[in-house]
């Protein structure tokens, strides 16, 4: 028989082994850490409405992501973790919150609304991946459409899941060169790149497909400033346009339908965001056959498989005013996925080169990144505005009453235009 004092020092050796011990078995059993992703959007201010409404998406698609066990990487399975940072529809403050995101450990940075925006993004990652290498970023672009961003701005670290400006002015001018009543035509966009852009390319392509098409006014206004858009409106019915060509979006596109409709405007919008976000109620009965409007998808896609997707989303937000839904969002997430489980790790170069191979399909839709500008290619379809119960129209938009027929699809390969594009490659 041991003496005591042997007992009492054993008890003690295996106490302090099960001390250190503890940490390990704790870690073993803790949850893996996620993969954190900033969204960096107009949280506050004249645009918080299209900030909650991109929110909305991305948490959704996050969640069906972690609702199948997260991503599968060698160390075990890591959920998303999708994080807000409050830009105020500022540069700067995008930038101070590009700056906290990384210091808080995010590598997957997200952001759309606003091309100026989104160039100063791209310029400051380039920056802090060369400075900084081990904390290295990705940007995931689910709406900044100014085409620079995938041609002679191009990035390596950026990567556009949206249909550029002249993508969508293409698909339109599908419908507008079969509309012969349109005579007249009145370019009207906020004044900066992307509203530019809009501009600049449907001047060309109206001269390319509808050279009888007479623009009898070209006009671009501060964004998110003008509270008042009569004048606007007064000027547009004045020039005797029968179309108004727009890429407004958010209350710059709201306020400017609204206005037009209260002036007595009866001729045609042709939009890229007028399906959304107020537009069809503050039109009205005055929108039915004049709104278009286009887009990746819209819910009334004649397909079960739309349908579920749709109903599945209204499930999961219910609110009419929650209305808003994208399947573009939806198909980054899961590029993203993809990509970082085919990298096997969440280092930066690894996940981009696997996104440049990004093939995703989800509920019938399909999306491929082109590898060499980053520019995702999808299907586009275009809608027109009509109401709730018409043929074609089962879903309106936001409890509005109001919903888009779609008239045109537009496979994509033939959505797909050419790029200048030089990326410099890691």
């Amino acid at each position: 028989m041991n003496p005591p004092f042997i007992w009492r020092r054993k008890a003690l050796k295996f106490a302090a082994l099960a001390l250190c011990a503890a940490p390990f078995a704790a870690q073993a059993q803790a949850a893996p850490a996620p993969i954190r992703l900033a969204l960096i959007e107009s949280m506050s201010g004249p645009f918080a409405n299209t900030g909650e409404a991109v929110f909305r998406n991305l948490l959704w698609a996050v969640e069906r992501v972690n609702a199948r066990g997260g991503i599968k990487l060698p160390g075990g399975a890591r959920p998303l973790q999708l994080d807000r940072y409050d830009s105020k529809g500022q540069n700067e403050e995008a930038l101070s919150a590009l700056r906290a995101a990384i210091d808080d450990g995010a590598r997957i940075v997200l952001q759309g609304n606003s091309s100026a925006t989104a160039a100063a993004l791209v310029d400051a990652i380039e920056k802090n991946n060369e400075r900084d290498p081990a904390r290295r970023v990705i940007f995931l672009n689910y709406a900044a459409v100014d085409p620079a961003l995938t041609n002679e701005r191009c990035s390596f670290w950026h990567f556009r899941f949206d249909a550029h400006a002249d993508m969508r002015v293409a698909a339109l001018m599908q419908v507008v060169k079969d509309d012969a009543a349109i005579k007249r035509a009145y370019l009207i966009g906020q004044d900066y790149s992307f509203g530019q852009a809009v501009l600049r390319e449907s001047k060309r392509q109206l001269g390319l497909q509808r050279p009888d098409i007479e623009i009898v006014g070209e006009e671009l206004h501060p964004m998110g400033k003008v509270k008042d858009f009569a004048p606007y409106a007064s000027k547009i019915i004045a020039s005797g346009a029968q179309a108004v060509f727009t890429g407004n979006w958010g209350n710059d596109l709201t306020l400017l339908v609204k206005a037009a409709r209260e002036a007595g405007f009866n001729g045609s919008f042709y939009t890229f965001y007028g399906n959304a976000l107020g537009a069809p109620a503050a039109i009205g009965d005055a929108g039915i056959g004049r709104v278009i409007a286009v887009a990746d998808w819209l819910p009334n896609v004649q397909s079960a498989q739309s349908e579920a997707f749709y109903r599945a989303f209204r499930t999961r937000f219910p609110k009419p005013a929650d209305d808003y839904v994208h399947m573009r969002m939806q198909l980054l997430i899961e590029s993203l996925a993809q990509a970082v489980a085919r990298a096997g790790s969440v280092d930066a170069v690894a996940v981009a080169r696997a996104l440049e191979q990004a093939d995703v399909s989800l509920y019938g839709q399909r999306g491929r990144m082109r590898a060499a500008d980053h520019q995702f290619q999808q299907q586009l379809v275009v809608g027109v505005m009509d109401k709730q119960g018409s043929p074609g129209v089962q879903f309106d938009v936001e409890g509005s009453g109001y919903g888009f027929r779609v008239v045109k699809t537009i496979a994509p390969e033939r959505a797909e235009l050419p790029t200048t594009c030089k990326m410099k490659r890691i």
